[in-house]
Protein backbone atom coordinates (compact mmCIF):
# COMPACT_ATOMS: atom_id res chain seq x y z
CA UNK A 1 0.00 0.00 0.00
CA UNK A 2 1.59 3.61 -0.80
CA UNK A 3 2.42 5.15 2.26
CA UNK A 4 2.73 8.31 0.68
CA UNK A 5 -1.44 8.78 -0.22
CA UNK A 6 -4.22 8.75 2.78
CA UNK A 7 -6.38 5.41 2.22
CA UNK A 8 -9.40 6.23 4.31
CA UNK A 9 -10.70 9.35 5.41
CA UNK A 10 -13.56 10.19 8.65
CA UNK A 11 -15.79 13.35 8.75
CA UNK A 12 -18.07 13.72 11.77
CA UNK A 13 -20.15 16.05 14.10
CA UNK A 14 -19.68 16.09 17.59
CA UNK A 15 -21.56 17.75 19.58
CA UNK A 16 -20.54 19.23 23.19
CA UNK A 17 -22.26 19.71 26.31
CA UNK A 18 -23.69 23.62 26.61
CA UNK A 19 -20.79 26.00 26.80
CA UNK A 20 -18.09 23.34 26.49
CA UNK A 21 -17.54 23.32 22.81
CA UNK A 22 -13.38 24.76 23.30
CA UNK A 23 -13.08 22.34 25.85
CA UNK A 24 -14.14 19.29 24.21
CA UNK A 25 -11.60 20.80 20.89
CA UNK A 26 -8.86 21.07 23.20
CA UNK A 27 -9.25 17.78 24.15
CA UNK A 28 -9.69 16.41 21.00
CA UNK A 29 -6.31 18.43 19.61
CA UNK A 30 -3.84 17.50 22.80
CA UNK A 31 -1.34 14.80 21.36
CA UNK A 32 -2.60 14.78 18.11
CA UNK A 33 1.12 15.00 16.66
CA UNK A 34 2.19 11.39 16.02
CA UNK A 35 -0.37 9.20 15.38
CA UNK A 36 0.98 6.64 13.31
CA UNK A 37 -0.85 6.62 9.82
CA UNK A 38 -2.09 9.88 10.42
CA UNK A 39 -2.22 12.52 8.05
CA UNK A 40 -4.13 15.23 8.95
CA UNK A 41 -6.58 15.32 11.98
CA UNK A 42 -8.44 19.07 12.03
CA UNK A 43 -11.08 20.39 14.42
CA UNK A 44 -13.23 22.51 13.29
CA UNK A 45 -15.93 24.91 15.39
CA UNK A 46 -19.32 24.75 13.37
CA UNK A 47 -20.60 28.10 12.19
CA UNK A 48 -23.94 27.17 12.90
CA UNK A 49 -24.05 25.36 16.26
CA UNK A 50 -22.43 26.78 18.82
CA UNK A 51 -21.76 24.00 20.32
CA UNK A 52 -21.07 21.69 17.46
CA UNK A 53 -17.16 20.54 16.40
CA UNK A 54 -16.70 18.70 12.98
CA UNK A 55 -13.69 16.41 12.92
CA UNK A 56 -11.60 15.63 9.47
CA UNK A 57 -8.96 12.93 9.70
CA UNK A 58 -7.35 11.20 7.07
CA UNK A 59 -5.42 7.99 7.34
CA UNK A 60 -3.19 5.46 5.72
CA UNK A 61 -5.83 2.97 5.87
CA UNK A 62 -8.95 2.15 8.20
CA UNK A 63 -6.39 -0.17 9.97
CA UNK A 64 -4.88 2.74 10.85
CA UNK A 65 -7.63 4.73 12.63
CA UNK A 66 -8.20 1.23 14.16
CA UNK A 67 -5.27 1.48 16.03
CA UNK A 68 -5.01 4.74 16.61
CA UNK A 69 -8.11 4.23 19.07
CA UNK A 70 -6.08 1.81 20.95
CA UNK A 71 -2.99 4.16 21.58
CA UNK A 72 -2.97 5.41 25.61
CA UNK A 73 -3.00 9.53 24.06
CA UNK A 74 -6.30 8.44 22.42
CA UNK A 75 -7.81 6.54 25.10
CA UNK A 76 -7.56 9.43 27.59
CA UNK A 77 -8.33 11.56 25.40
CA UNK A 78 -11.69 9.65 25.16
CA UNK A 79 -11.82 9.36 28.90
CA UNK A 80 -11.18 13.14 29.48
CA UNK A 81 -13.45 14.35 26.64
CA UNK A 82 -16.44 11.52 27.14
CA UNK A 83 -17.87 13.93 29.92
CA UNK A 84 -18.01 16.84 27.47
CA UNK A 85 -20.04 14.80 24.96
CA UNK A 86 -23.50 15.68 24.43
CA UNK A 87 -24.33 13.70 21.32
CA UNK A 88 -22.92 12.99 18.02
CA UNK A 89 -23.94 14.67 14.48
CA UNK A 90 -23.43 13.02 11.18
CA UNK A 91 -20.55 11.01 10.41
CA UNK A 92 -19.33 9.63 6.81
CA UNK A 93 -16.40 7.26 5.81
CA UNK A 94 -14.65 7.88 2.58
CA UNK A 95 -11.82 6.99 0.09
CA UNK A 96 -10.01 9.98 -0.21
CA UNK A 97 -9.28 10.79 -4.16
CA UNK A 98 -6.47 13.66 -3.80
CA UNK A 99 -3.18 13.72 -2.25
CA UNK A 100 -3.32 15.14 1.21
CA UNK A 101 -0.62 18.26 1.74
CA UNK A 102 2.17 18.68 3.94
Amino acid sequence: MDEEQPHYGLIGQMIAQPGQRAALAAILTEDTDAMPGNFAYLVGEDSANPDALWIVELWADKDAHAASLQSPSVQAAIAKGRPLIAGFGARAEFVPVAKARP
